[in-house]
């Protein structure tokens, strides 16, 4: 005997009533069919890892939007420059504060010659300064969801360091022989009872340059050293617990992102038919010439009568020369008619749905639509900077999470050495030493990229300016967010007075410019920002 079930009025089984109308069956059923599966992050990223990245590769290479995409997010996160700004907790180690800027401004000169220097002593190809390396970062992780990294110890006569770092791109990382997930090894990485990697298989190269350019052989590689030191690096944001790979940005996108140039070829071949035009001569001939022709003449008969009156047609046009400005105006015969055909308008609103995927897009990749779609033109002067503001707080946030977070852990890996090597040397009396609990205090540091894109220049200076005197905000703070160390511009300061008053040169002030560029009155109406 059934179980007795009690239907709803779409003859579906009544399922227990909740308090949320998106957990029910929605407006006149729409929800009925819509039935997802819970799944845990893994469960979600796993099995569809490599089609989802392959598709967000081939999306960066071959459109350019996504491409655009990307380029916004290293443009904005790293920028042309990824300066150390060092600050040792000088009151955990126990030293005085002044010792700490010395040794804070020793430690930034050895960082920038080590790092920025064109043989690119960081980097195991030699391919990459340390900036270079960071930019790929983020555009690994805008692509492809996380970064990944191998230190070594590379003995170069002519480096100042051994340690060196050779990037991994993430599609090399992959359970062994492609077997299936288990409990402890799961997209190619082992982990442990709590979820922490401890080691990562590693698929190596094809030198052949064919298919995937990947080979048939593993390499397994602990996660850390027996003592501790980092030797596989992996860098990502996790979005829900137990997650073991990192999901690329374009997923939630990708449909509408490989559709786009479809509707604009589209578009385009349209544009090309609508140019075209296409011309008929139409006529009314006589009652002989239409017997000759359509008389029942067939095979050579029918062809030479036809020849015969369409060679009286041209002999008639050929001795016509008519001409207007040039152009040649065709004289026509009696009951004849010159009549042009042309495709009409199939725009059909497609500006206005292209503006729309495309702001879709830019809410799936989290960059402002200006940027993104490079169009300006409905833009005021607030909107605009609103939604580069918007956008910022964004690339701050990734900064922060991904990209100091890999600059930090090579930073630290090459402190240790700069300390071993001699190249720098720890203030003496300090309470804590590298590896005793202090660490972290010494190899504490903030990381500046690129500045604000700045709409308004006046504007926003006096805006930093007011924040500043009225004790809201700092000169690091806000040289920082022009991508400018405060450090370095105080003491080039001091060098350009002293030159100026060596010259004899009036000094300038804030009043002076001023004067030269007063505040203007609020504006009223939106302002146009040229596209």
């Amino acid at each position: 005997m059934k179980p007795v079930q009690i239907l709803d009025r779409y003859g579906q089984p009544m399922a227990m009533s909740g308090g949320y109308s998106g957990a029910g069956a929605g407006s006149g059923g729409q929800l009925l069919d819509w039935h997802p599966q819970p799944k845990t992050a893994d469960a979600a990223i796993l099995p569809t890892l490599v089609s989802g990245n392959a598709r967000a590769e081939d999306l960066v290479r071959n459109n350019a939007f996504a491409s655009n995409a990307k380029q916004l997010h290293i443009d904005n996160i790293v920028g042309h420059l990824f300066r150390l700004s060092y600050k040792p907790n000088w009151q955990r180690l126990g030293i005085n504060e002044k010792e700490a800027r010395a040794f804070s401004k020793e430690v930034e000169q050895v960082w920038k010659e080590i790092s920025d220097d064109p043989n690119c002593y960081l980097d195991v190809e030699r391919k990459r300064t340390f900036t270079m390396m960071v930019r790929e970062a983020v555009g690994t992780h805008t692509t492809l969801g996380e970064v990944m990294s191998m230190p070594h110890w590379i003995d170069r006569r002519d480096s100042p360091v051994k340690t060196a770092f050779q990037m991994i791109n993430p599609m090399q990382v992959s359970n062994p022989n492609n077997m299936s997930d288990t409990n402890s090894l799961k997209g190619g990485f082992e982990v442990d009872g709590y979820g922490a990697a401890t080691a990562a298989h590693i698929q190596s190269a094809s030198t052949l340059g064919m298919g995937d350019g990947l080979g048939w052989e593993w390499k397994r590689v602990p996660m850390q050293t027996p003592w501790g030191r980092m030797r596989f690096i992996h860098v990502f944001e996790p979005i829900a617990a137990g997650q073991t790979r990192g999901a690329n940005q374009f997923l939630s996108v990708l449909e509408q992102m490989k559709i786009l140039p479809k509707m604009q070829n589209i578009k385009l071949q349209n544009a090309a038919v609508s140019a075209m035009f296409a011309a008929t001569l139409e006529t009314t001939l006589g009652t002989e010439d239409a017997y000759e022709i359509l008389g029942g003449l067939g095979g050579d008969e029918g062809q030479k009568a036809y020849d015969r009156v369409m060679g009286r047609f041209a002999d008639y046009q050929e001795k016509t020369n008519l001409k207007l400005d040039g152009v040649k105006v065709p004289h026509l015969q009696p009951n004849q008619k010159l009549k042009t055909h042309t495709s009409g308008n199939v725009d059909n609103g497609y500006v206005d749905l292209e503006s729309s995927v495309l702001r879709w897009l830019s809410a799936g990749l989290n960059v402002p639509y200006e940027q993104l779609a490079r169009d300006y033109k409905q833009s005021s002067y607030s909107s605009a900077r609103a939604s580069i503001l918007e956008g910022w707080r964004y690339f701050m946030g990734r900064r922060k999470i991904i990209a100091a977070r890999y600059a930090t852990i090579i930073f630290r890996l090459v402190f240790e050495e700069m300390v071993h090597r001699k190249l720098i040397t720890l203030p003496k009396g300090a309470r804590f030493g590298l590896y005793d609990g202090g660490l972290a205090s010494w190899t504490n540091c903030e990381w500046i990229g690129t500045g604000r894109l700045a709409i308004d220049g006046l504007k926003e200076v006096k805006e930093s300016v007011l924040r500043i005197e009225s004790g809201l905000s700092t000169y690091e703070k806000e040289l920082a967010m022009m991508g400018e160390d405060y450090q370095e511009i105080f003491a080039q300061q001091v060098r350009e007075m002293e030159e100026r008053k060596e010259f004899k040169l009036p000094s300038a002030s804030w009043a002076a410019a001023e004067k030269f560029a007063p505040a203007e009155p609020q504006e009223t109406t939106p302002q146009t920002v040229g596209a």
